[in-house]
């Protein structure tokens, strides 16, 4: 490359950089060059995951140095287990709106792109309704069931009936994120995360400890601050559905229930919902047992190195979720070939990001833990944990990229199988037999989560092959 060369390539990519900030609404991505594409959805895609993955470690940082910090940390770790199955539903259904949006952006057909998007959204608000009442009244039962003591259950009862009561932001956010992304503008749901972060990060430290006449709620105040930050990204959302500038005009006639349509979205989401569930229950069962064998200790180690692992992970997925719409547009537009492509570009770029990162926390673990907490006894588990799960990290790149590819294709069978074999007949019953027949304790649960993460990873790039994917109609 020459010297006259280098300014032109360096001002290319910041152009490509300032024009994904910016949100390029009129961008082919059926048509162009491929790793254009990528990088203009990918860039704000991931640090819109990263702002996801910010809510629960700003709650975790505060929370970590407030009295009885291993209650409070084991609380926020549990709730958040638990409400993977609230993630599940709104993932599920972003995926639908995701991979219909797409396919009807790509048919150069943005109204019923718009009206698709709309019906999911009845389907989210009418189904979390259900979920979010029962969570409120069984709080205090819930955190019990998931192994927490009988004190520190009630310790955190507010904080997990706030966290319920307010999960519709959570369900709308993602969503709504879902059919921006499907259109082709991920920067606007990479704003929203941004605006609902920020005012997170300013009422945590402002409802937690008390600032002038406003009391200190501690724990419950993490809860009220992290769903106020979320409502009103939400609120953000709503403004750019309805101010008609987009590619998607909604007017308020797209939600009325319309029974053929929220039976195409549903046939898509089903699946969906229910590979995440899957996974999600997983989770659950692993936070169990660390608890029932490592005890509130254990569990607050274990919650932290998770919270900690979910802020690296997210990024990933969000640089897999432009593949998702990637192939759901150049399926719709019938560029088979092309869809393929992106997945591998996508692929590359995930497994160079996750390499790094693997780097960085088996290398800088116990600065990180120590970041998050002060009790010694937390941060020794917490490191162990977090230098375990990040040797699985390239095979967690890759294996969400094609997780998002079989999603953007409407596939969502695919991964719901892969799924329950590899979390509930293989990662569960290895974690319990490390954990509890080989006596290992918290450390079997560790070692459970790469090796079956290497497994999936590896039925999904082997059904990618087979390319069943690049048939399914949506």
């Amino acid at each position: 490359m020459t010297k006259t060369e280098k300014p032109n390539f360096l001002s290319r990519i910041i152009t490509v950089t300032k024009q994904s900030l910016r949100g390029e609404a009129d961008f082919d991505y059926t048509s162009g060059n491929i790793r254009k594409a990528v990088i203009l959805l990918a860039i704000p895609m991931v640090l819109e995951m990263m702002m996801e993955s910010v809510f629960a470690l700003v709650d975790l940082y505060f929370v970590g140095h407030l009295e009885n910090s291993s209650f409070a940390i084991q609380t926020v770790g549990l709730t958040e287990s638990v409400l993977t199955i609230i993630y599940s539903l709104a993932i599920g259904l972003s995926m639908a709106a995701t991979a219909v949006v797409a396919r009807r952006i790509g048919e150069k057909d943005p109204i019923k792109a718009a009206k698709a998007g709309m019906q999911a959204v009845v389907i989210s608000l009418v189904l979390n309704a259900v979920i979010s009442f029962f969570g409120f009244i069984y709080a205090t039962e819930i955190l019990m069931l998931m192994g927490a003591s009988e004190e520190a259950a009630l310790h955190g009862t507010a904080f997990m009936q706030i966290m319920m009561a307010g999960s519709s932001s959570i369900v709308l956010l993602f969503l709504i994120n879902g059919i921006f992304r499907g259109a082709g503008n991920a920067a606007i749901a990479m704003k929203s995360l941004w605006i609902a972060n920020i005012c997170n990060i300013i009422l945590c430290p402002i409802l937690i400890n008390g600032f002038g006449p406003i009391p200190a709620f501690g724990l419950t105040g993490a809860a009220m601050a992290t769903t106020t930050g979320r409502t009103i990204g939400v609120l953000y959302q709503a403004y750019h559905l309805f101010n008609g500038k987009g590619v998607l005009k909604i007017i308020g006639s797209y939600f009325i229930p319309d029974f053929n349509q929220i039976k195409a979205i549903v046939k898509v989401a089903a699946p969906g919902i229910l590979q995440f569930v899957i996974a999600s229950c997983s989770w659950i069962f692993l936070a169990k047992l660390v608890a029932e064998t490592g005890g509130d200790h254990g569990s607050a180690g274990y919650q932290t190195a998770l919270r900690i692992m979910m802020f690296f992970i997210l990024p990933a997925w969000g640089l897999s979720n432009a593949a998702a719409t990637l192939v759901g547009q150049n399926l719709g537009a019938k560029q088979v070939d092309r869809a393929v492509k992106s997945v591998m570009q996508t692929a590359k770029y995930n497994v160079i990001f996750m390499a790094t990162i693997m780097v960085i926390t088996l290398i800088g673990a116990e600065y990180i833990a120590a970041f998050f907490t002060n009790d010694v006894l937390v941060q020794s588990i917490a490191v162990e944990a977090i230098r375990i799960m990040s040797l699985g990290y390239i095979f967690y790149g890759i294996g969400m990229v094609l997780i998002s590819t079989f999603n953007g294709a409407g596939d969502t069978w695919t991964p719901t199988w892969i799924n329950f074999f590899g979390f509930w007949l293989f990662q569960i019953p290895m974690a319990y037999v490390l954990a509890k027949v080989l006596n290992m304790g918290p450390t079997g649960v560790f070692l459970a989560i790469p090796i079956a993460e290497t497994a999936i990873t590896i039925a999904g790039y082997i059904l990618f092959k087979k390319g069943k994917w690049k048939t399914i109609e949506v």
